[in-house]
């Protein structure tokens, strides 16, 4: 009598944790049964709202079933507690979000160790706080992001004005009318925010898009969700520089196409976020939106020959995080204490031998090579 085995390869759900900023940070990563180490596949961050947690992000903005067709891995990171609510640092000076985005570069590092990631399709979406961690994102570590989505976000004036991304960012955003939360006009909601209109305005003007959209009224296919949805195509000189906006007419703080609906709040469901928010992203890749341009920040390394510590001095930073690793004139990397510090990196001489050395400091394309000299 012979058998028949069948190996089926099911999901794989994770709930980790890693060290970043001197900080424990926790995420909860799913990894389709379909996703094999041979193939590289891309990454998608999932931000859940201030006062919220990933768990329930998960859950209300679901992107496990396209994930599982799709290929791609899904990871949601959990924002910090502050007073009592769970969230992301979006709302005050741009420095204050600086913790957060590293924990996302140092997520990104961490994951690709374990997982085969393309690193040409990385994005971000959110919900709320969510969506205005994915425009930081977009404007502080472009290098990294291919795209990025916002569903009830916005951006504050602060980073509005400071954002400056390497490459055209190809921008969707989600927004009801009638959000009391993060009001669509960005005044009369929990917090003052860049009107929506305006926001769409500044990517479409950054990407060079068509300032003329494509506009297509969203079937109105539930008639008792009491809102119904219009959406505008703003094109750039290919898919990678696209702006795209689902203006919802009598829509709440909701996430459109959710499974649960939030009491008292107008859910639009006649369309699918989370289908559309990925739709958008398939067509991205970051080599693509930068034409492959390397970018070269100007460092500068004092006092350099040094005796004890040499500061590393970024001073035309077009990313928030910058990686450096140390190799000696054989090309093998060294390792010696380094500190964090506003303007860069703080060098401690730490095991280093009397020599010359050569530091790489890096943040996705952004990258130089400079000569160190230890005493």
């Amino acid at each position: 009598m012979g058998f028949a085995f069948s190996l089926a390869k099911a999901q794989t759900t994770v709930n980790g944790t890693i060290l970043s900023g001197g900080v424990s940070r926790s995420y909860i990563l799913y990894v389709p049964a379909v996703y094999t180490s041979s193939q590289p596949a891309p990454l998608v961050f999932n931000f859940h709202g201030y006062g919220s947690n990933n768990s329930q992000q998960n859950f209300y903005a679901d992107f496990k079933p396209i994930a599982d067709t799709a290929n791609f891995i899904l990871v949601l990171p959990q924002g910090l507690t502050s007073g009592g609510y769970a969230g992301w640092n979006n709302f005050g000076a741009v420095s204050s979000a600086a913790a957060d985005i590293n924990f996302v570069s140092d997520l990104i590092d961490t994951l690709s160790k374990r997982y085969n990631i393309n690193s040409n399709r990385i994005y971000s979406t959110g919900f709320s706080n969510g969506g205005f961690m994915s425009y930081d994102l977009a404007c502080f570590m472009s290098t990294r992001f291919a795209a990025i989505a916002s569903v009830s976000g916005s951006m504050v004036a602060s980073h509005l004005s400071a954002c400056n991304p390497s490459h055209p960012m190809p921008v969707m955003e989600i927004h009801g009318t009638i959000d009391s939360t993060v009001s669509y006009t960005g005044v009369g909601g929990t917090i003052a925010c860049t009107h929506i209109d305006s926001l769409v305005k500044h990517w479409v003007n950054f990407n060079n898009c068509n300032p003329t959209p494509v506009f297509t009224p969203v079937p109105n296919i539930s008639t008792t969700d009491n809102c119904t949805a219009e959406h505008y195509v703003y094109s750039g000189s290919n898919v990678c520089t696209t702006v795209e906006l689902f203006k919802v007419i009598g829509g709440d703080h909701t996430w459109p196409g959710a499974s649960y609906l939030l009491p008292g709040k107008n859910t639009n469901e006649d369309f699918n976020a989370c289908k559309e928010i990925w739709r958008f992203f398939s067509g991205c890749s970051l080599s693509t939106g930068i034409n492959n341009i390397i970018r070269t920040p100007e460092v500068e390394v004092y006092p350099n020959p040094f005796s004890d510590n040499s500061t590393v001095r970024i001073t035309n930073r077009t990313a928030v995080n910058y990686e450096l690793n140390i190799f000696n004139v054989y090309g093998q990397e060294v390792q010696a204490p380094v500190d964090r510090v506003p303007e860069g990196f703080q060098i401690h001489r730490g095991n280093l031998n009397a020599g010359i050395y050569f530091l790489k400091i890096k943040s996705g394309l952004d990258e130089k090579t400079l000569k160190l000299i230890a005493e």
